[in-house]
């Protein structure tokens, strides 16, 4: 009788610690980046409204997806192990070889995000040849800065011609050496998160908004304008060029992986049917509806709308709704001819 009051007490107190345990948040960059930036200032309020703490764990490795694969493959076995995907993991999750599928895990919420694009104040992104930093996340933005180039009904085999003769993507480069290259001038074209850019360029005198990548619209589908910045988005920049809307085979490639990558901008998710998952839910809902809570992170990061729980599932079907055959085969097909090592994902089709 003893032993089993014993053992019951040990089992408790296991039970209880594990209750206690901090929360780990996994990002898959090393610190400073700018999905580290962003969890930091998430979690710092998210912590208000879970009630318990949260630490950052940073797992980077190259194009970020070494540290989703590991969660993948043995992190999300621990309750108390969130992931914190962004837009480099869905660029990836189209193209590469990646042990994790977002359709395996329970979904927390994300911050439906955009990337803000910038050049140097002296420079023409549309005479002149764009030299910038390759990296996890930044094809579509390679692919942007093209089709703003090229112009109405730009073919993949023409953007090709633009990417040969007026474009330079310099690879291998870190964040911070990114960074130190643009302010150099060494590099005349960057991009950052809208915290990061927030952070590092608002008041750089040498540095000027090109365009935001726009919001996702789930409702429509479509890329919207971005209200943080004002007639700045892609679609508005591209018809204030070329006095028409962009279209053709090339901006269909371009728009999917840029909604892959920018919906998942930063997404939080768990293990399926974690026991916590109602608790993580429930405690977004409460920072969203919490307007100091809000106030404090959309001083930083602009002001985006949350999908939280449910809602990304919602996300994610019209998402994998967009791979079509002729798409998905000319985006694999461009980034190759870039120099990327990607691969035609028979399995992602929806057709």
């Amino acid at each position: 009788m003893m032993k089993k009051v014993i053992l019951g007490a040990v089992a408790s107190l296991f039970v209880a610690s594990q209750a206690m345990a901090d929360y780990t948040f996994i990002v898959p960059q090393k610190p400073g980046s700018g999905t580290s930036v962003w969890t930091s200032i998430v979690a710092a309020e998210l912590e208000k409204h879970l009630g318990e703490r949260i630490k950052i764990l940073h797992i980077p490795g190259a194009n970020d997806i070494p540290g989703f694969n590991k969660f993948h493959n043995e992190l999300q076995e621990d309750d108390k192990v969130v992931m914190v995907s962004h837009g480099g993991n869905g660029v990836s999750y189209l193209v590469d070889e990646v042990d994790y599928d977002y359709y395996q895990y329970d979904p927390i919420g994300m911050m439906n995000l955009t990337i803000i694009n910038g050049h140097q104040q002296d420079f023409d992104p549309y005479t002149d040849e764009i030299i910038f930093s390759a990296g996890s996340g930044m094809n579509p933005d390679m692919m942007a800065h093209i089709l703003l180039k090229g112009g109405p009904g730009l073919t993949m085999e023409r953007a090709k011609e633009i990417f040969n003769t007026q474009y330079k993507y310099i690879k291998g480069l870190s964040g911070g050496e990114r960074r130190l290259g643009y302010q150099r001038g060494e590099l005349n074209v960057t991009r950052e998160s809208t915290a990061a850019y927030q952070k590092y360029y608002t008041d750089a005198p040498y540095s000027k908004v090109w365009f935001s990548q726009g919001v996702y619209n789930l409702e429509t589908g479509e890329i919207d304008a971005d209200p943080n910045w004002p007639n700045q988005s892609i679609h508005e920049v591209f018809e204030a060029k070329w006095g028409e809307a962009p279209s053709g085979e090339f901006w269909d490639a371009f728009e999917l992986v840029r909604n892959f990558r920018d919906v998942m901008q930063k997404a939080l998710w768990t293990k399926k049917d974690n026991p916590n998952t109602p608790a993580l839910v429930a405690a977004f809902r409460a920072m969203a509806a919490d307007p100091e809570s809000m106030a404090k992170i959309y001083e930083k990061t602009g002001k985006y709308d949350w999908i939280i729980g449910d809602d990304m599932k919602s996300a994610l079907t019209q998402l994998r709704g967009q791979i079509q055959r002729d798409t998905l085969s000319n985006l694999v097909d461009f980034l190759k001819h870039t120099g990327k090592a990607a691969t035609f994902k028979e399995n992602l089709l929806v057709e």
